[in-house]
Formats: C-alpha cells, structure tokens, sequence
C-alpha cells in the first residue's frame, strides 16, 4: 500500500520538454522508463485537446501517433477515442484551432485507421464515423477559407477508397456534383477522388448509378460489396453512365498539374479500355502535352502511346523529333534532356519495324561540340542503334538507299575525338571504345538464338573500318595501346563474342607488326604484343622477327648513356618469348626463337638477360613442348609470378608478386648458424654509450669526434669594440688566441697535420671499414623437421638426400654505431651431413691417424664463407642482428632470425694509415714517429693545446683530447711475448731493451719494426721518469717510502700503436719484466678505456 501511495498520478501532465524527451526515447527503442505513465494514451488524447499546448509540439504527438499506431491502438475503442477527438478538432473554430492542425489530424487519423487494420478486424461504425467527418468536410464545394482542408480530406478518402475499392461507391452521385461545384484550386482533388471511385467501380464492375443521389452522402454506411468483401455485384455496369462521366473528366485535364496529370491518366486509361473508348478522344485531349517542356507530362504521353500504339500510327516522326528536340536545347536540364535520349532510344526499340521514319532524322543524332560528355555518351549509343537499324531494314528491303553506318560511325566519333591527345586514363576515351564496342556488337547479341553469323559481323564495314582505325591509333598515339588492350581482352572474355578479339589480334599481327617504328618506344607496344603471343591461331613468325630485330637495335644502341633502358626493355622482350613458349608448340617456334636467343646470350650488353636467354634456348632444345609447358607454369606459381590473363585493367605486365608458399620460423637459429671464423678473447656483453646522457646542445669534444669546419671567434677573447684583423689568408681556419711554440711542437703539430688528412671523413666519403669474416651452415636433420620432411636414407643415398638453400640473402642490422651495413648474398649452400648433427658427436674420443686432416676440408664443402663489412661511427663493441631470407628446394621461400653476431673492441684495431707519399722501406720508421708524436698529444701536459686537424675532404676537423692509465700484469715474460706475437705482432712500431730484442728476433714473427736498445733515444721514447713504477699498497709503505718492484729485471720495452675507426688511437707501452709487466696506455679516446682491462687480462692472463 505505502509502494502505491508513493507512485506519480496517473493523469498528471507532462511538460513540453517531457514530451521531447518520451518521443526521443521511444525512436531510440528506449520506453521502459515510461511504463509507470498508465495509460499514457490518455495523456496523449488530452494533450491534443488542449488549446494552450504548443502547435508544433501537437504536430509532433500526431506524427508520434502515427509512427507507433501499432503500439497505442489496440482496442477499438482506443480508435474510436481518436475519432472523436478528430471529430472535436474539426469542428472547432478556425481562430481556435489552426488550419494546419486539423489537416495533420485529418492524415494521421486515416493513416493510423488504415494501418491498424493489418494486425486487428475495425469496428466498421469507427471506420464509417471517420468517412462521415471527411465528408461533411468536402461537402463545402466553393468555400474558400477552408479549401486546402478540402483538399486534404479528399485526398484522405482517396486513401481509403484505395484501401476498400468501392468503399464511396453510393455516394458517387454527391461526388460528382462536387466535381461539378468547385471552382477553387482544391477541383483537381476532386476530380482525382471522383476519378479513382469511377476507377474502382469499373475494376469491380459494379452495378451502381452515378446519376442516383438517393441515398444520402450524411449519415454515412458502407456500401454492402465493401461489407461482403465481395468481388462485386455480377451485374453489367452502366456503360453509359460511366462514359458520360469519363467525358466529363476529359474536359478538365487543363486544371491539372503535371503529378496531378500522371494519377489521372494512369486511372484513365484503363477506364477508357473497359469501356472500348476510342483511342482518339484521349489523343485529341493529351497528345498536345508532348510539346510541354515539362518531363512529367511528355512521359504521360508516351504511356498513353504506349498503350495506344494504333492510334498513333504514322506519327512516330513527330514525336522523335520532339524528344530529339528537347534533347538539344540548351536551355532544358541535363536531367531532361538526358531523359529525353532514353525515351528515344527506348522509343526506336518499340516502333522498331516503322524505325525508317526515325533513321531518316540520324543526321539530327550527332552529338554538338559543347555538349555534355553523359549527353555525348548517349546520343553515340542512339547512333549505333541507328546503324543496326538501318542494316536490318537493309537485310529486309534489299536496297541500299540508307544511310550508311561507316559515315555515321566516323562522323559521330568527332566530338570525342580529343580523346587521342588526351591522357588513357580521361573519361573520353572510356566513352570513344565504348562506342567502339556498340558498333562492332550492335547487330549480335548476347542470346543463343541471335541469327546473326560470324561472316556477316567480318565482312561488315564497321569491323574494316575499326580495325584499321586501331591500328592508326597505335602506330600514331603509342599511350593507347593500354586501352585497345582492354577493348580487345573484354572481347576476349565474352564467350559469344571471344571470336571477334581474335579477328581483331590477327589483324594486328597482319597490318600492325610490319608498320610499327624500331626505337625505345617499342616497349608501349608490349602488352598488344602479349596478347598476339598468347593466341594460338596466329603463327608467331611476324611477332619474333620484330623481337629479332628489336634485340639488335637494343645491342646497337647500347652505350653509356643508356642507363638501364636496355636491361627493363630486354627483360620484356623475354617475358613474351616465354609467353610464346607456353601458349605454342616448339615446331612453331624452335628455328626463329632460337635464332633470337642465341643472339641475345652472344652479344646482348646485360649479363642476366645474357643468362636468362641461354637458359630459355637450353629449355627449348632439350626439353619437349609439354614438359616446357608445364615446368614454365610450375614457375609461374613458385615465383609468384602472375600470368598474363586477360584483365579489366590496361596494364597486365607479368609482375612480381609475394608467393604464397611462404613461412617464417622463429626457432630457424636451432638448424642454420652464422659463426665468426675467428673467436672473440672478450665476449663483451655490454658496451660503453655516452651520447644519450648530454642533455646540452653542445657536445663534448670527446662524443663529437669529428666537426664541420667553422670560423668561429670566441666571444670571451674578443669584446664588442675590439678591433681585431682577421687575416684573408686564415679565414677558414678557426681563430684562437696567439701562442708562442718551439720547433718540437711545431714537428709535432706538421706530423698531425699530415697524418689526419689521410684519414677519411665518413660524412662525406667511403669511411674505413671493419671486416668480420664468419661462415655459414646448417644441419640437414634438424633443417629437415622444420620442414616437415624427416628423411631417413641409407649411407650411399647421403650426399644425394642432403637438403639445400638457394638464392640465400643475409641482412644486417645493429644499434650500435656502425653505419649502413650492407646484406651478403649466397647463391647455394649444401646442409651438413646426417653424421655431422650434434646429436651423432657424442662419439668417443678414439685416437684419430694423422692422414685424416681433410675432414677439414671436407666440411668447407658445407659451409659458405660470409663477411660483415662495418663502418663504425665509434669504436665501441656491440651485436650485429642477422635475418635471413632463402629458398628451400620444394621452393619454399624461408625467412627468420639468426643468432646475432657479437663485435669485440678487438675487431675495432686496424693499422694507422701511412701517407701515399711514404715508401714502404720508410714505413716502420714513420710508424715509430706517429707512435711517439701521439704519444706526446695524448699526455697530460700536450703542448698541442686546442689545434684542431683537417680530415681528408677538407670538410671536417678533429681535436686531440687525450688521457692514460696503467695496467699491471703479473704474467712470465715468455708468454707475454708469445701472447703478443700471436695477436699484436702487426701493431708492434717498434721495440727496445736489448733482452727483449733478442726474444723478438728469435721469435720471428714481429717484423718490419725499429729495433733500439737502452739509449738516450730510447729512454726519450719511454719516459722521462727514472726507475720502475712504484706501487703503493697502504699509506704506511708510501710514509716510509717503502718500494716495491715486482718486476724484478727489466728487458725492455713494446710500442704499440693501434688505429681505431673512424678517427682514434690505443697506444701500449708496455715494460716488459721477468715475472711481471707494466702496461701504460694512453688514448685519444677515453670511453675504450673501459674495455681494454678485459681484453689485456684475456690477452695475458687466461
């Protein structure tokens, strides 16, 4: 009970926005929230009476209404309700209820009536209270303040006559006299209600009178044949009647307007044939809206022709050049006039035995200059209609005295004649060849009872005149031949018509092939070419002779300046003998193809077509015809090369596509491997990366490792007011502050000078490269089950069961920084055999004679040398990624990621770069001098202070940033020198301490190198410090003074000098002792530092 008391009053009113917003949720399906409104059909009626409501809200509730009948209206009181508040609406004064509101009621109610009766029986008094309302409502003929309320409820009982065909037929008689009464512009709905009643009584052919006012137009009853749903009465209807009304009705077209038109003559016409009217009453009236310039009306005449073909015979004349006329005038719509040309086209097609009064006018058809392309289009099709027409009546008559379809062929394609300066791709080509297409198949259609021949269509003028028109086109506009290619293809894929493109390819073999012109431009003539190629019913001796020649004109043209012309046009020159090979039998082609390809694999300028051709000549004299047929078609699928069929499209190249037989494996590194020849000492798993923590916009000196050269001043050493000169002869060189140096420093600086110039800019130029040389191979087994092919096969089918990769492609990627690096190709490469599987290694270690050593060189076999070209931006170890892409047998194409590669700081030495002008017998004393030159930069106290260095190209400059640090190594001095010997013998410049000479000269590895031994010089290249290094383990041994040398005895000394790309050095002195050595480096490039501990103590101490 409290939940009742609490829920809103039925009956409480809405609000305006509340209503918006019930009609937005009930479109939007959303009228649940609304279910506690009961009844809301209630609040609906009230809120129409209402006289302080909003009209346009009103007008929005009965549209609401009107749209959810099904969901209001379910009871038939729920109508009659509407019926009555109808009822109130109508009959209310205008200056309470506006005109409009009551026309809007007067439609919804009828509409809602009319479709509440699909889903449920009416109340017939309901439906009979509705038609009594709009009938007193018309029964005011002449009143002029309510006309258009008039109007709107005649049209609203025509609805309902519609709905129950003779639902008004007793009050005809009334009906009539209205018709008669009206004087106002509502006459034409009440000739069109009085027409549809007299429409439906004739469809129903019942038996009343349309004089009879007897019964009563108010109060209102249906008529019994609406009550019964019968067919009508049996009875004869009153022809006289009726014809006396028809009369009448023929006498008021005139107050029509041209909608109003088309309703009436639709219900006139069968009413005049039930009552067997002569056709000429309705001609006399109607015909003469032909000249209207209204489409509605000129489209009411021609169903009127339409219906009374008889009756208009020998005026076909006239109305084709009405409707000829309405399609040149200017000043019509194009809508109108293109109208117009349907009407005509479709015109001829119906009087197509009386068409000669029509083709007389054909020289009226051709399309004007300025004219629409749409309007050109069309007029182009009514001629070719025209040309069919004119050559069936010429089967059928025998004479030759028409027009002749060649003249009015040529003379129409003059206003599209543009269309062969104009792009392909323009629209006026597409309408010129689709004109084409008209002429050449108008008198054939597509049906299998056409009894037009393949004779008639090839001895017609058209398809001579057309063919020889195509092959002017080629010859004079080459960019067309795309679309004859088109034109010819969609004749080729029609069934009924396939015949004529063949005619056409013949022709062209005949007449095109001899004419054409031998130069670059031949090439746009290839696709026509492929098509002749592709047909087998033309011999292809004309179309290899012009390839022939066309080979030695690319052969004698070749040159220099050719570029790539002769590689791309001798590729589809090759594309099209292949063509001819799988489409014709060998014997056809074997003497002059092979003429051909033996030419092009003798003196042809480019290697892959060179091999291709002799490839293609192998094929034809060794293999048959239906064996080369297939094994080309297999190659077509496998390179996912699409063939030449016979496309919409004006291009159809052979292209390359993406083959669908592909697949790419993650686990592919489990079965190939790519392994550095060469194992690194440090496996360096981290790398040293200082760029992406300066967050300023000026680098350091040491993280800009070479500069643009700038003339830059320093605005600390140079005020505003100064007045310094700047020297012309310096103006390129950077300016810095005036300093005093000796003749040392001056060598020193010369030295630079000369060495940084032949150190290349890898900004502008070819920088030094950094050669990691790896193989390649893979396991058979493993290789095998990822392809899903385990084979098993006995010791004597080995070598032949093992599989293969062709056509291998390694490509390279890495974030560390050494440039664009270039991808290795491997032509073929054999899997490892079946015992060489990791899983067939867990042998025995047996004692292996000495004459087994070519197991070595039997595994090369299985293997392919790889070489990953760097060129570092810095010397800074890293991890190159491998991705390889490769072709299985069975032409699978394989692609995935491969172990990486790992880069040491190792791979980064090369040897410093000696000037050109140095001979090699001063090298190793240069050598020696770089070494102490750099030396002495790359201290601490340089004298060379901020003097930048020109790089080779004169573009970039370099500065000298140098720092050291020692190393000790507590290694013998015998493995220390043979550990050098082995892995930095070609950097060693040069060696003193007369001990240490003798081990090197021993030795005999180190070479080419300055010996010297304990000497002022030597001591000057060490150091200037007096004795060993003394290292200090605690702070008491440094208070006391106490020296520790570990060295024992020094025997001398190694200089080391190694280049690092793109522009730094590692220098090593190392002070060679008995059981120990100290190394001291200094670099110009202070980040390598943290990888040299590792490498030394893997060099020495492992």
């Amino acid at each position: 009970m409290a939940e009742k008391a609490a829920a809103p009053p039925p009956s409480k009113p809405l609000t305006t926005q509340e209503w918006e917003t019930l009609i937005e949720d009930f479109q939007n399906g959303v009228h649940h929230k609304w279910n506690s409104l009961d009844p809301l059909f209630d609040l609906l009626l009230s809120s129409l009476l209402r006289k302080d409501f909003p009209l346009f809200l009103k007008l929005q509730l009965l549209v609401f209404l009107d749209e959810f009948s099904l969901s209001f209206f379910t009871s038939h009181h729920h109508l009659l309700r509407l019926v009555d508040a109808l009822k109130a609406v109508v009959h209310a004064p205008l200056d309470v209820v506006a005109s409009t509101y009551k026309d809007q009621f007067m439609v919804s109610a009828s509409s809602i009536l009319i479709c509440a009766s699909e889903k449920k029986v009416i109340d017939p008094q309901t439906e009979n209270n509705l038609v009594e309302l709009l009938l007193t409502v018309i029964n005011r003929p002449n009143f002029g303040s309510d006309r258009h309320t008039r109007g709107v409820a005649c049209e609203c009982l025509r609805e309902l006559e519609r709905w129950k065909p003779g639902l008004l037929s007793d009050v005809v008689g009334h009906l009539w006299s209205l018709c008669q009464n009206e004087r106002t512009h509502a006459s034409q709905c009440y000739l069109l209600l009085f027409t549809s009643v007299i429409h439906n009584i004739i469809v129903r052919k019942l038996s009343v009178s349309i004089l009879n006012t007897s019964v009563p137009m108010v109060p209102f009853n249906a008529p019994n044949c609406v009550m019964d749903s019968g067919s009508g009465s049996g009875s004869d209807l009153n022809v006289k009647e009726l014809r006396r009304a028809l009369a009448f009705l023929l006498e008021w077209p005139q107050l029509m307007t041209p909608c109003g038109m088309m309703e009436f003559v639709y219900m006139i016409i069968p009413v005049a044939m039930a009552l067997e009217l002569q056709p000429s009453m309705l001609k006399v009236q109607l015909f003469g809206m032909i000249h209207s310039f209204d489409p509605v009306l000129c489209h009411v005449v021609l169903v009127m022709y339409l219906r009374f073909l008889e009756a208009f015979d020998g005026q076909e004349g006239q109305v084709s050049r009405r409707l000829l006329l309405i399609s040149r005038e200017s000043h019509n719509y194009l809508v109108f006039r293109l109208l117009a040309i349907h009407w005509l086209l479709g015109f001829n097609e119906l009087i197509f035995e009386k068409t000669k009064p029509t083709i007389e006018l054909c020289s009226a058809f051709y399309p004007a200059l300025f004219d629409p392309l749409a309007l050109k289009a069309l007029k182009l099709d009514l001629l070719a209609f025209s040309s069919v027409c004119a050559h069936v009546l010429r089967l059928k008559s025998g004479s030759d005295e028409l027009i002749d379809p060649v003249k009015l062929f040529e003379n129409g394609l003059v206003c599209v004649s543009s269309f062969k300066w104009l792009p392909p791709m323009c629209t006026e080509t597409a309408v010129a060849f689709r004109t084409f297409h008209k002429f050449l198949i108008g008198s054939s259609s597509h049906s299998d009872n056409d009894p037009s021949t393949t004779r008639n269509l090839l001895d017609s003028a058209i398809f001579r005149t057309l063919q020889d028109l195509l092959v002017n086109m080629m010859l004079e506009s080459r960019r067309l031949v795309p679309v004859v290619v088109a034109f010819v293809d969609r004749l080729l894929s029609c069934q009924k018509h396939s015949w004529l493109g063949e005619c056409l390819l013949q022709k062209f073999d005949a007449h095109l092939l001899p004419k054409v012109k031998m130069d670059y431009n031949l090439v746009y003539c290839f696709p026509i070419f492929d098509r002749i190629a592709e047909n087998q019913t033309i011999p292809p001796r004309g179309l290899l002779e012009l390839l022939t020649n066309f080979m030695i004109f690319l052969v004698e043209k070749h040159g220099p300046d050719t570029g790539m012309k002769s590689w791309s046009q001798g590729s589809r020159a090759l594309g099209i003998c292949r063509t001819m090979l799988m489409h014709h039998h060998s014997s056809r082609l074997f003497l002059r193809l092979s003429r051909l390809l033996s030419f092009t694999c003798l003196y042809f300028p480019d290697l892959e077509i060179r091999d291709n051709s002799r490839i293609y000549l192998r094929m034809l004299v060794c293999i048959p015809g239906k064996k080369l047929r297939d094994i080309l078609s297999l190659g077509n699928m496998i390179l996912g090369i699409s063939p030449s069929s016979h496309s919409t499209s004006f291009f159809s190249v052979q292209s390359p596509r993406p083959s669908k037989n592909f697949k790419s494996f993650k686990n592919l590194s489990s079965c190939i491997h790519l392994e550095r020849l060469g194992p690194l000492l440090v496996k360096q798993f981290w790398s040293l990366s200082l760029s992406n923590l300066v967050v300023s916009n000026t680098k350091p000196a040491y993280l800009e490792s070479i500069r643009d050269l700038k003339a830059t001043v320093e605005e600390k050493d140079f005020s505003d007011s100064s007045n310094t000169e700047i020297i012309p002869g310096r103006i390129n060189q950077p300016q810095e502050p005036l300093r005093v140096m000796d003749s040392k420093v001056a060598e020193i600086l010369n030295t630079l000078r000369k060495y940084f110039s032949c150190i290349p800019d890898f900004r502008y130029m070819p920088g030094l490269k950094v050669r990691i040389s790896c193989s390649l191979r893979f396991e058979s087994n493993t290789f095998n089950r990822m392809l899903g092919l385990d084979k098993t096969v006995t010791s004597l089918e080995e070598i032949d069961a093992l599989p293969a990769i062709y056509a291998t492609v390694l490509k390279f990627s890495s974030s560390a920084p050494y440039g664009s690096i270039p991808s290795y190709c491997i032509p073929f490469l054999l899997g490892e055999p079946y015992n060489k599987d990791p899983a067939s290694q867990n042998v025995s270690l047996s004692i292996v004679p000495v004459g087994v050593g070519n197991d070595s060189r039997e595994e090369e076999k299985y293997r392919a040398a790889v070489v990953i070209d760097l060129e570092p931006r810095e010397p800074t170890p890293g991890i190159v990624d491998v991705h390889i892409e490769t072709n299985a047998v069975n032409g699978q194409i394989i692609q995935g990621q491969l172990q990486g590669v790992t880069v040491g700081i190792e791979d980064m030495f090369l040897k410093a770069i000696v000037p050109s002008d140095i001979s090699e017998d001063e090298t190793p004393r240069y050598n020696f001098d770089l070494f102490n030159t750099l030396w002495e930069a790359c201290g601490s106290s340089s004298s060379t202070g901020r003097e930048t260095f020109q790089l080779k190209g004169g573009k970039g400059i370099a500065a000298i940033s140098g720092t050291q640090s020692v190393k000790l190594l507590d290694v013998p001095a015998t493995s220390l020198i043979q550990a050098t010997e082995r892995h930095l013998a070609r950097f060693v410049v040069g060696v003193s301490g007369e001990p240490l000479i003798d081990a090197v000269w021993q030795g005999g590895i180190i070479q080419n190198i300055i010996l010297e031994d304990a000497s002022p010089v030597a001591t000057s290249v060490t150091n200037h410090d007096t004795g060993p290094l003394r290292l200090t383990y605690n702070d008491e041994e440094c208070e006391n003074g106490a020296i520790s040398n570990s060295r024992k005895r020094n025997l001398g000394c190694f200089l080391v000098l190694i280049f690092l790309p793109p522009r730094f050095h590692l220098l090593f002195q190392m002070e060679v002792g008995d059981v120990s050595t100290l190394v001291r480096i200094r670099t110009d490039h202070w980040p390598s530092l943290a990888y040299i501990d590792d490498y030394l103590e893997a060099l020495y101490l492992s």
